[in-house]
């Protein structure tokens, strides 16, 4: 008997000897941090209000990169694109981008670097008569410029007319665009800044019959621009909502399980993929037929281009077709199927230079982020998870041995219950 009260009184001190060694911390973080580590931490975490103000400057740089890119870099790809599509009689097709690369670097021996950048100041300023043409429409008619989620069926009827419409306005400017960006600049006078209006104004008031020779009347062009343009504008928003929802969602999940807030980078960053996605998808789908606009566009023009099949000569374009469907069957009879495919090369490098610059783009705000804000660098926050361990903070008592401990306690309380 004597013994069986001993034992029950070593047990209890055993179980003294136990909840002495417990301490009470204030964090989870000392649970996987080591001490040099977790002062990194403390200073992000103490600065998340300047890394969100500073976040803001950083959105806006990437939506500047990201525009800069599609407008202004894009164009010298833009140019040899064009080029390729409307020589009927090349011998090259530049399907991949390495038979274009000695075309390349012949076209800026012989005629300067900025041979590629012709046409530029053109397509920026019928860029900016669409905006105008759409504008003017909406304030008119008071039909949306824009659509969303939340729109009606009435109201995105109306936006679709409002485009037709506009794309129909734009038309001849953006053929008399087109004839500045693929002209040689040796075989032809290089022209004023306001010269496309000048040209866009006289094929469309020449509505019926042209001023030259085998120029298409305006109304043959409208309606091919117009299905086109509304088709790839539709198909574009439609797979761009689908890219960018994807996205955010995946964005969510793994906010949710990190207990974190929305992250106002990362979610334009979503949005510039799902827009350079829905871009990329759109171009690749209707590239046959926008060979076919091009060519329908330029003929009658009397446009001499460069020979990309080598870069050093100048070559006419003369073609006679009579509509889209001819032009389209004289294609597939001449040049076989992959004619309507000229220039693809062109467009893979230019999608390659654009997602190579929003990369860089990435990278450098991200390193800007983590030195502004003092954020502990990329592998302490994948090791520790300081991402998902930011957002949660409670009291939490811990042994300094955890396994030791509960393994001590578990056999302790059985013992006293003998």
């Amino acid at each position: 008997m004597q013994r069986k009260k001993q034992s029950i009184v070593d047990n209890i001190n055993a179980d003294q000897d136990a909840t002495t060694k417990i301490r009470y911390i204030n964090s989870e973080l000392e649970l996987t941090l080591p001490l040099k580590e977790q002062k990194d931490l403390d200073k992000y975490m103490n600065n998340q209000e300047d890394d969100t103000s500073l976040r803001k400057y950083l959105v806006f740089g990437v939506q500047w990169i990201s525009l800069v890119t599609e407008n202004l870099l894009s164009h010298p790809f833009i140019v040899l694109r064009r080029q390729c599509q409307v020589y009927n009689a090349s011998k090259r097709f530049h399907l991949h981008p390495f038979t274009l690369l000695p075309s390349i670097v012949h076209l800026h021996r012989r005629q300067g670097l900025t041979t590629l950048w012709k046409g530029l100041g053109s397509c920026l300023l019928v860029r900016g008569l669409s905006l105008a043409v759409d504008d003017a429409i909406s304030k008119l008619t008071s039909w949306p410029k824009d659509v969303n989620s939340q729109t009606t069926l009435k109201r995105f009827g109306q936006h679709v007319l409002l485009k037709c419409i506009s794309i129909g306005l734009v038309v001849p400017f953006h053929a008399a665009s087109l004839v500045e960006t693929v002209q040689s600049d040796i075989a032809s006078e290089k022209p004023g800044l306001f010269d496309v209006f000048r040209e866009g104004s006289l094929r469309l008031f020449f509505w019926s019959y042209p001023q030259r020779g085998r120029m298409l009347p305006a109304w043959a062009l409208i309606g091919p621009s117009a299905s086109l343009g509304v088709t790839k504008y539709l198909f574009n928003l439609v797979i761009r909502g689908v890219a960018s929802r994807i996205m955010l969602r995946r964005q969510s999940l793994v906010q949710e399980n990190c207990d974190s807030h929305a992250d106002t980078l990362e979610q334009r960053n979503s949005e510039i993929y799902g827009n350079l996605i829905a871009t990329l998808t759109t171009e690749l789908i209707f590239f046959p037929f926008e060979t076919i606009l091009h060519r329908l566009q330029l003929q009658g023009t009397r446009t001499i281009i460069d020979n990309l099949d080598n870069g050093y000569a100048v070559v006419p374009i003369l073609t006679n077709y009579q509509g889209a469907v001819d032009c389209y069957r004289t294609t597939i009879i001449s040049e076989g199927f992959a004619g309507l495919y000229k220039g693809f090369g062109a467009m893979i490098l230019q999608f390659s230079v654009h997602i190579a610059v929003i990369k860089m783009a990435q990278w450098i705000v991200t390193k800007i982020t983590e030195v502004i804000s003092n954020r502990p660098p990329p592998c302490i926050v994948q090791y520790y998870n300081l991402d998902c361990v930011a957002g949660k903070s409670s009291s939490t008592t811990i042994s300094s041995s955890i396994s030791s401990t509960e393994l001590d306690m578990h056999s302790v309380g059985q013992n006293s219950l003998k």
